[in-house]
């Protein structure tokens, strides 16, 4: 019981001392805007989730490591002149998905169930299907590496 008021008391401290708000998951895990997030998902420390303009829903049962960025904004046009907006584009992960450590989810994004998103992966705002594989700069996908593997442990029906 000390040890949940004490990080109580920190969280309250330091999200007043930065921009981080208070969440449930970590003092050091940034929230801006309001993603929707599942139960039993958990973001580690110095992670991000941008949902600032623009939609982002995280199924139940994730597992997103440490230094992982999911961000909706693109500046990258403004700031060398070629728009006067940042585009902000959803994103969306299903339940159970997991997101290594130094990954970086953009906006568009549609990352299916069950799948596993290697560390160091850059993924792009395009569609996943579920049980899959993502790996990689630039992102390389292993579409159903991941549906086999549940059939044959009896985790899944093979439809």
């Amino acid at each position: 019981m000390k040890d949940e008021l004490d990080n109580s008391k920190f969280q309250a401290s330091f999200s007043q001392l930065t921009t981080f708000p208070v969440n449930r998951f970590h003092p050091l895990v940034w929230i801006n805007g309001n993603p929707m997030i599942g139960e039993d998902t958990f973001i580690g420390a110095m992670s991000e989730v941008n949902a600032k303009g623009a939609q982002v829903k995280i199924g139940c049962n994730c597992d997103i490591a440490s230094f992982v960025s999911i961000n909706v904004a693109d500046s990258h046009k403004r700031c060398i002149g070629l728009s006067d907006e940042i585009q902000r584009r959803n994103i969306e992960i299903g339940d159970s998905v997991f997101i290594g450590s130094h990954s970086l989810v953009k906006g568009g994004a549609i990352i299916g169930h069950h799948s596993v998103v290697a560390a160091g992966t850059i993924v792009e705002g395009t569609y996943i299907p579920p049980y899959s594989l993502v790996f990689g700069n630039p992102m390389q996908l292993r579409p159903s590496y991941y549906r086999e593997k549940l059939i044959l442990t009896g985790k899944i029906a093979n439809d």
